[in-house]
Order: C-alpha cells, then sequence, then structure tokens
C-alpha cells in the first residue's frame, strides 16, 4: 500500500504520562501517548535505567491489555452454581459490606480461617503487611509455585538469588552460562546485556532442554535432560576440584570453607560449626604464618585432592592453632582433621564439599547418560570456565577497603556469569540444584566480582536473612512478624505440640521447612480436604487457580465446587476474587471484586518487596493512574486498605476508629511507615524532599516521582560496586539507606549449617524433633551440602546419588510406562495467562503444539503435524505434535498457557485457544505420583515445597486418525473424598 500520504511528524497524541509498566515483571519505564483522553500508544521511557527506552512485545502491546473485552466493570455476586459463571452485579457498598462481614467474623472467631494468596500481584509489601495485621498465618503468594527454590537456595547460600536480586556483569563478563532461563521475565534488561556480549564476543551458553530465545543467539546450546541440572553441575565441580582450579583465596576470605565442622556421628552437635564461647567459626590456621599483616592466604592450606582418598590421615603433625574464622593475619587450611580444645574432632567444611564432589558418583563418566551430555563435552566446559575464570582474570583500578579495615589498591574479577531461572527451580530437586550453582560459583570466585554474577541493591542479605515467620499474634490481633520469612532452625517452624502443620498449604512445617513463599498450589486442595483444617474463606488476587496456574487442573476446578456429604454446603464456604479481567478463575467465585488495569491506578515497586535495581543502582519506582477507570472498578489495593478500616485492622485505623487512609493506596504509599523513617518508598523522603531511604513521610513524594518519570535510583558508590558482601564502602552505604542492619561482612554459606540442625532434629537431638513419619524424608533432604536426586517417591523418600541405597517406595517400572518428560517454556511475548487475551499478542500465537525431537518422532512413529495422545499417571490429552531440532531426545514441550477454558478471557467459542489449545497442567498431579493418602505429601520440592512443574513423566499413543483435527481430555475419575 502507498505510504505516501503518512503524516511522520505528527504527534501521536497531546499528552504524554510515565509510568512503570505491568505485562511481566520487568517493571519497564514506559510512556503512555493519550489523545482525547484514550491511550493512543506505549513506547520505552529512554530515562528509565530498567530499560533505557527498549520496549518489547507485551510493553508495547499494553494498550490492548488495557483495552480488553474481558475487564471486569462492576463487582459481581455469585447466584448460581459454583463454576457456572451466574452473577448479578452489585454496587460497590454492598461488596465492601459483605466482604467485611464475612472477614469480620472470621477475625473475631479465628484468623487463620481466612487464606489469603496472592499471584502476580507485585505488591506483597502490602499485601503481606495486611495478612499480618489480620494476624492470619494463611498467606502466601507467587512464588511458591514459580521460583522460590531459586530464592530460598540462594539466600540461604549467598544472600541473594539470580534473577531479581543479582545480574551477571554485563559489561565485563566473558562467559556466561544460563540455565533454564525463559524468555518471559525480565526480558528486556536480558536483552540489553546479551546485545553487550554478543557485541563484545563474549561466549554465551545455554544449558536447556529446549533452544528457544536466548538460547537460539547463544554460541554453543547444551541439550540437557530435565531435572538433571544439578548433575550436571555437580560434574563441573567434579572436574575443578580434580584439576585444582579453584579460587581458594576468595572461598577463605568470603565464604566459609575453611570454618570447623565438627565430626561426631551420632552427637548432637555432628555436623555443625565449632565455635567458641562467643559464637564465632572457628577455624585451623598454620602458627608460622600468624602475625600481624601476613594476611589471609590459603596457598599453603592444602588443595581439593588432598581432601579425598587415604593421604588424609588426620592431623599431619604441622604446628597450627585453632581461632576464629573471622580473624585477620591467618592462614586458613581447608583440609585435614583437628582436635579442638574440648577434644572433639573437626574438618573444615571444604573438605567435607570435595569429598563429596570427587567422588565417582559426579565423575562425567557417570553423568553423561542420565544427563544427555557428552563426557566430551562436560569436561570441556569445565575446562573452559577455568579458563576464562583465571587465565583470563580481570583486574580494576579501583581502590576498595574490605569489612575488616584492609586496604585494596584493585579489585580482581573473575569473568565467568551465571543466570539461571525456572527451568531448575520447578523440580521437586530444584533446591539443592540452585545450591549446586552457587557453590559452583563460589569455586570459581565468581560472586560479586568483575565478570562475574553481581548484587542488585538491597542485597546481599544475611545468609540467611533474620526475618522469621511470624507466628503467635499479639493483643491487638496482629502477627508478631510477617506470615513469610526464613527459618533458622526447627524453633522457628509452624507446628503443634505434635509436630502437625498449623499453616493451611503447610509450610514451615517438618513437611516443607524452607518455604519462604509458601505453597500457593497445595492450598485449594488441603482447603477442600480439611487437611490440615477447613477454613471459612479463600481470598485471592490474580491468581488463576481455576486454570493454568493449578497443577491437575480439572480435579482443582471440581474441589472449588464440592460439597460437604452431610452438610450439603460447599466445602470450601466462601471464596473471594479479585482481578481485572474474566479468567477463568472468576467463575468459582462468590464474590468478584474487580481491579483496574494497570494503567489506571497508583502502585508501588517498593525496595520492600520486589525493586527494580540494577547492580551499579537502587532504584525503586510507582504506577501513576495515567487515564480514569471508565467502569465501576476499584484498584485492589485501595480496596485492601478499605476493608482493613472496615474490620478495624491494626495500622489501618486511628485511635478513634476511622480510616487512616481514606485516600487508599496513593495515602498508604506517601504515610505509612513500616519503622520510623522507613516507608513504601526510599525517594524524596523527609519533609523537604532531601532524604533518601530513611526519613519522614513527604506529603509531595509521588510528585517527586513523577517528575522524574515515575523512578527514583541511587548509585552505589565506585568502590563499592563489586565485593558488597564485604565491601566496607558498600556495607556502610547500604546501612545508611536502611537495607542492612549492621556493616557486619556476609559470609557466604558453602556448607549450609541451617539445614544440618534439621538433620540433627530428625535424628533425634534438640527440643524441636520432627513426627516419626517425616524423620526419614528430613534427614534425606537436609544435607547441609547439595545433592543430587531423581526424583521423590510417593512415601517421600529420595534415590540421592551420595548414599547409593535404593528407594523402597519406588515404582521400578514407571521409567518404562513413562519414558519421556514433558515441560513447557514461557514464551517471549506472553506472560502466563494475561497475554493470551491480547489482540496483538495473539496473532504472534494463538494456539499451541507439542513440540518433540525428530528422533523421539520416530521412535513412536509420529509425524509432523500428527494429532497423538499424551498420557500420564492422570489420563491423557490429544494434542497436535510439530517436529522441532532444538528440543534434546527424549524430551516434549509446548508453550505454558496458550489453552483456554471457554466462556473465559471473552474469546469466541471457536477461538483457536479453545479449540486446539491445550495445557499440560491436567497431566500433572498436585501430589506425589501414585498415592492414594489424602494426606499425602504435594507434588513439590521436600525443602521449599516448590511446585515441580517440570517433573512430569508421560508417553505417547497413537491416534488411530492422526489428521483429524480436535484436541480432547480424557481423565481418571476424580477422587471422592479427602
Amino acid at each position: 500500500m502507498p505510504h505516501a500520504s503518512l503524516a511522520l511528524n505528527t504527534p501521536t497524541g497531546d499528552e504524554v504520562k510515565t509510568t512503570t509498566c505491568y505485562m511481566c515483571a520487568c517493571r519497564c519505564g514506559i510512556r503512555v501517548h493519550l489523545k482525547d483522553g484514550r491511550v493512543r500508544y506505549i513506547d520505552g521511557n529512554p530515562r528509565h535505567p530498567v530499560n533505557r527506552g527498549v520496549i518489547c512485545a507485551k510493553g508495547s502491546s499494553g494498550i490492548k491489555q488495557h483495552y480488553s473485552p474481558a475487564r471486569l466493570s462492576k463487582p459481581l455476586l455469585r447466584v448460581g452454581e459454583r463454576g457456572a459463571g451466574e452473577f448479578r452485579e452489585i454496587e460497590w457498598d454492598e461488596a465492601l459490606a459483605l466482604a467485611a462481614k464475612w472477614l469480620g467474623d472470621i477475625r473475631a472467631r479465628n484468623p487463620d480461617e481466612l487464606a489469603f494468596f496472592t499471584g502476580r500481584d507485585q505488591s506483597q509489601a502490602l499485601t503481606g503487611w495486611w495478612a499480618q495485621q489480620f494476624g492470619t498465618i494463611n498467606y502466601a503468594a507467587h512464588g511458591g509455585f514459580c521460583s522460590v527454590n531459586m530464592a530460598a537456595a540462594g539466600m540461604y547460600s549467598f544472600g541473594g538469588s539470580f534473577w531479581e536480586f543479582g545480574e551477571p556483569d554485563w559489561d565485563l563478563t566473558r562467559y556466561l552460562m544460563l540455565w533454564g532461563v525463559a524468555e518471559d521475565h525480565d526480558s528486556n534488561p536480558i536483552k540489553l546485556g546479551l546485545g553487550k556480549l554478543k557485541a563484545r564476543g563474549a561466549k554465551i551458553v545455554a544449558i536447556n532442554p529446549v533452544r528457544t530465545g536466548y538460547g537460539a543467539i547463544a554460541d554453543e546450546w547444551v541439550p540437557i535432560n530435565p531435572g538433571t541440572d544439578g548433575l550436571l553441575a555437580g560434574a563441573l565441580i567434579h572436574e575443578l576440584l580434580r584439576a585444582d582450579r579453584i579460587d581458594l583465596d576468595y572461598l577463605v576470605r568470603y565464604t566459609n570453607a575453611h570454618h570447623l565442622v565438627i565430626r561426631d556421628p551420632g552427637a548432637a552437635d555432628d555436623g555443625l560449626v565449632a565455635r567458641d564461647a562467643e559464637g564465632n567459626a572457628l577455624c585451623a590456621a598454620r602458627s608460622n604464618l600468624r602475625h600481624p599483616g601476613a594476611g589471609w592466604g590459603p596457598a599453603t592450606s592444602g588443595s581439593a585432592e588432598q581432601a579425598h582418598g587415604s593421604r588424609l590421615r588426620g592431623d599431619d603433625g604441622e604446628e597450627h592453632e585453632i581461632v576464629r574464622a573471622s580473624d585477620v593475619g591467618i592462614a586458613p587450611m581447608v583440609v585435614g582433621e583437628f582436635t579442638l580444645p574440648d577434644g572433639r574432632k573437626a574438618v573444615p567444611s571444604f573438605q567435607l564439599l570435595a569429598e563429596r564432589f570427587l567422588c565417582d558418583d559426579y565423575a562425567p563418566a557417570a553423568v553423561s547418560e542420565r544427563c544427555g551430555v557428552s563426557v566430551e563435552t562436560i569436561r570441556r566446559l569445565a575446562r573452559e570456565l577455568a579458563e576464562t575464570a583465571f587465565d583470563q582474570a580481570i583486574t580494576l583500578d579501583q581502590p576498595w577497603t574490605d569489612a575488616h579495615g584492609r586496604h585494596h589498591e584493585t579489585m580482581l574479577g573473575r569473568p565467568v556469569a551465571m543466570h539461571a531461572m525456572r527451568g531448575i527451580s520447578a523440580h521437586a530437586n530444584g533446591f539443592h540444584t540452585c545450591r549446586t550453582l552457587h557453590v559452583l560459583q563460589m569455586l570459581l570466585g565468581a560472586i560479586d566480582t568483575p565478570g562475574s554474577f553481581r548484587y542488585q541493591p538491597p542485597y546481599p542479605k544475611p545468609a540467611p536473612p533474620p526475618n522469621r515467620p511470624g507466628k503467635s499474634r499479639k493483643d491487638n490481633g496482629a502477627l508478631d512478624g510477617g506470615p513469610l520469612g526464613y527459618v533458622q532452625s526447627p524453633a522457628d517452624l509452624l507446628v503443634d505440640a505434635e509436630g502437625r502443620p498449623r499453616r493451611l498449604d503447610k509450610a514451615y512445617s517438618w513437611e516443607y521447612p524452607l518455604a519462604a513463599h509458601g505453597l500457593m498450589h497445595s492450598v485449594i486442595r488441603n482447603a477442600w480436604a480439611g487437611d490440615p483444617y477447613r477454613i471459612d474463606t479463600l481470598f485471592m488476587f490474580m491468581a488463576n487457580m481455576g486454570w493454568n496456574s493449578s497443577m491437575n487442573t480439572s480435579e482443582t476446578r471440581a474441589m472449588l465446587c464440592d460439597r460437604d456429604a452431610a452438610s450439603g454446603e460447599y466445602r470450601i464456604p466462601h471464596i473471594i476474587y479479585s482481578d481485572a479481567y474474566l479468567s477463568e478463575t472468576v467463575a468459582f467465585a462468590d464474590l468478584v471484586l474487580p481491579d483496574t488495569t494497570y494503567l489506571e491506578r497508583h502502585d508501588c515497586i517498593s525496595m520492600l518487596d520486589r525493586p527494580i535495581s540494577d547492580a551499579d543502582c537502587a532504584a525503586d519506582a510507582i504506577r501513576q493512574p495515567v487515564i480514569a477507570p471508565d467502569r465501576e472498578v476499584r484498584p485492589f489495593q485501595d480496596v485492601l486498605i478499605d476493608l482493613g478500616a472496615r474490620i478495624g485492622l491494626p495500622g489501618l485505623v486511628n485511635e478513634d476508629g476511622t480510616a487512616k487512609y481514606p485516600r487508599g493506596f496513593a495515602q498508604y504509599m506517601v504515610e505509612h511507615e513500616r519503622a520510623p523513617g522507613v516507608g513504601m518508598l526510599a525517594g524524596w523522603r523527609g519533609d523537604d524532599g532531601t532524604k533518601s531511604g530513611f526519613g519522614e513521610p513527604n506529603p509531595a513524594q509521588i510528585q517527586r516521582y513523577v517528575e522524574h518519570g515515575c523512578v527514583w535510583e541511587a548509585r552505589v558508590p565506585d568502590s563499592a560496586r563489586y565485593y558488597k558482601m564485604a565491601n566496607r564502602d558498600y556495607l556502610a552505604w547500604a546501612r545508611s539507606l536502611g537495607f542492612l542492619g549492621s556493616t557486619e561482612p556476609i559470609v557466604l554459606q558453602l556448607y549450609c549449617e541451617t539445614l544440618q540442625r534439621f538433620r540433627l532434629a530428625a535424628q533425634g537431638h534438640g527440643p524441636q524433633q520432627p513426627p516419626e513419619r517425616e524423620r526419614e524424608r528430613v534427614e534425606r533432604y537436609f544435607d547441609p551440602l547439595p545433592i543430587w536426586y531423581e526424583k521423590v517417591s510417593s512415601c517421600g523418600s529420595v534415590r540421592a546419588v551420595q548414599n547409593g541405597t535404593a528407594d523402597p517406595c519406588a515404582d521400578l517400572s514407571e521409567s518404562a510406562r513413562y519414558p519421556l518428560s514433558a515441560i513447557t517454556q514461557r514464551p517471549m511475548f506472553m506472560y502466563h495467562s494475561w497475554g493470551s487475551q491480547n489482540a496483538w499478542l495473539r496473532q504472534i500465537t494463538a494456539r499451541n503444539f507439542l513440540y518433540l525431537n525428530p528422533q523421539t518422532a520416530a521412535a513412536h512413529g509420529v509425524a509432523d503435524r500428527d494429532w497423538i495422545w499424551l498420557v500420564s499417571p492422570l489420563g491423557r490429552i490429544r494434542v497436535q505434535a510439530r517436529l522441532h531440532e532444538a528440543t534434546a531426545p527424549g524430551t516434549l514441550w509446548t508453550w505454558n498457557a496458550i489453552g483456554k477454558r471457554k466462556s473465559a478471557w471473552k474469546l469466541d467459542a471457536d477461538a483457536p485457544e479453545n479449540v486446539d489449545g491445550f495445557l499440560l497442567n491436567h497431566l500433572i498431579d498436585e501430589r506425589l505420583p501414585a498415592s492414594t493418602d489424602p494426606h499425602a505429601y504435594a507434588n513439590a520440592d521436600p525443602v521449599t515445597g516448590q511446585a515441580a512443574w517440570f517433573d512430569l513423566r508421560v508417553r505417547i499413543e497413537r491416534d488411530p486418525e492422526p489428521h483429524q483435527d480436535g484436541h480432547r481430555i480424557e481423565l481418571r475419575p476424580a477422587r471422592t473424598s479427602g
């Protein structure tokens, strides 16, 4: 078509407003162009630190998200059966009065009868605090079924994590390993970074069963069998240790590699770190090198090979002394057995690590077939890591001072970076897999050094952070702490006197002790089964648990509608749901509270939640309403604050009982203080707006954010950019902004003593011990060093690499019956289920296929575009196959959340998403496979409770009419009773 008449210089609109995108977790800065009061165009904000003007397909299509026909327009009250989608519209006064009545009655009776669970809301600093004020322990958010393995493993290992708490050093790294990285999260910063690496000629290695997105531009793709990433990483550690290609100086300066661990099997302190009377960790140091100015130096303190084999006969007679591990001017020893002053024996934690990973179980020849990666490739990858880290080391001419007061003229860097995401997290072995990767980073000296992985402020935090989950209620009914946190020992668990779970989702119980984000995926089943107890109200926000956010979707939907046989009442008496769109979950609500779109509300991307910092800059942001709602909808944050005031929650009402924040969340963002001087936003604090981090509320704070593109930044000082965990300038800077409570160095946990405390409890030590049913499970999984195991059985046992024993509960025929792995990938152009209603994004993909390698297809007699049956123990679904060379043999995959339920999202009945689109979720059991116990373990990681989405095993069955179109679902009969 001719374009001569296009007026290219005509402004897109008559007004431009800045805000923060909500089309994925990136939270990029955007400019919204308006004309005649309507959104006309969205582009990236060039001055925003996250995306610097870059915008992706999701972000630019936000206009279609905002004007989606699926938007809800008024509060709804159910009038038909649950699931039928029959409602009547009601006014907000009636809706809020009814919700307040249900919630107020619960709080007066037993706050734990409320289960409050939020999805991808990005407002956990508010929702978690609200749950704390309500007094319910039954709160959790999206992370439990997404990435808690990654977050928890990182926080317990080095006080940070991949993805939102850190990033590769895009400017200096020369070798980047991507482990299980999808393209829908954090996409613009990664794309910008990958562009820098490609321009510089750095090598990018993608380790993933599927080559899409970032993997497609990688220099090398390593196809790996799902769930074996930890085994591959262990083999890389094996090779580095065997070649003595590790950074011992880094290990003794910044980790607990030299800390002495008590070796006394059967004793109550076996496996704990040896400490002096003041609680300081101890180490063995060579006496002849202990003098002022000697410096920390492990050069003569042993090698990895000395930690393994018969040469280790105990103390070799060389003169040494037992000193505090944090002392300056010592040469710590990292191998050997030493006698403590009280006669106990102890060994450095590094020696325990070396003994484990130098064993034959982690040799490349032993893991190659299981991983699907050749011996030669494993050895070459290890060699490339070592060569880049040590032979191409970086030295920056940047003076700095460490936390012990020692001055350094330069910064030494190891230009090897790693980045990982949900692909390694969503397995039942994900916690230990992530731990293994972090140990690999530590051995290379590649955490927060130039060219490596870098912390993003406000991280690092102590490992683990000190905030424990709330356990009891104060006199005003509020919990004594936030409902989520990090347990330090069995004493922090939320269990009753018999050791049974107190939380509905069983987080922080002996079943899932380190469940830092809760187990949202277990809530509906447990509430339905009354396990461990019945609740009154399930309150959910933006959590599509009636479709793609649940396992065993069909049965989950049935549970939401199920009635008690004796009373005839719903097993879950009340369901309140808030969403902006007509998702599949709306049909199951008794009361629907319609949310606004992200362009119609104030919102807060807070340092107290999930900030948008990069490694050189602390940053938080706001959203501002750029357009007024044209429907009778309200921001969920405003609704939550209103409900809290109506039922008199502490912190939300004044002493006279009036609402403390009558103007809603915008007022709360400015005036609320979590602690004196600490609020939701760090920028422009104080009466005159001149303070950062700490400061009195500033009435003009939101306006100052708007004037600066809705974002605040604080640059990390040049001397504080690296070694943040032990950099005096960084620790002081972070404390000045309220990120840290002290300037003590943060010790990286090569050996995780927290896990050993739980193992000792399972062995019968200490005042808090697990019930008999949980002892073997806790003892096996809570290993202070990383382990790899293939699967969790229905009885909760594990087949771990290092113990060599058979799992007594394992079904040995499972691999033969279900020989293939099936996983989902997140498309770069969509985010969860939101994008499938978007008119622009649907033009990219409106249906999904099942992709498989041609070798796999040939072995099963499948041709391209055949319709086949995919079978799991739950049943089977009929899907269309496509051949895909960039898929590992033995792996099947599809795009996540493309398939839709008819009547949802205002899609036409014959829309491709409804007719041909499908979910793998129907085939994924929410409990451990083959279990008939109604109180069975969840299909989850036994350490954190992370949903094991990617552990699905399936088989292919041929269809007699493979060219006949049509998706179908055939499932086994639903379970009938809890």
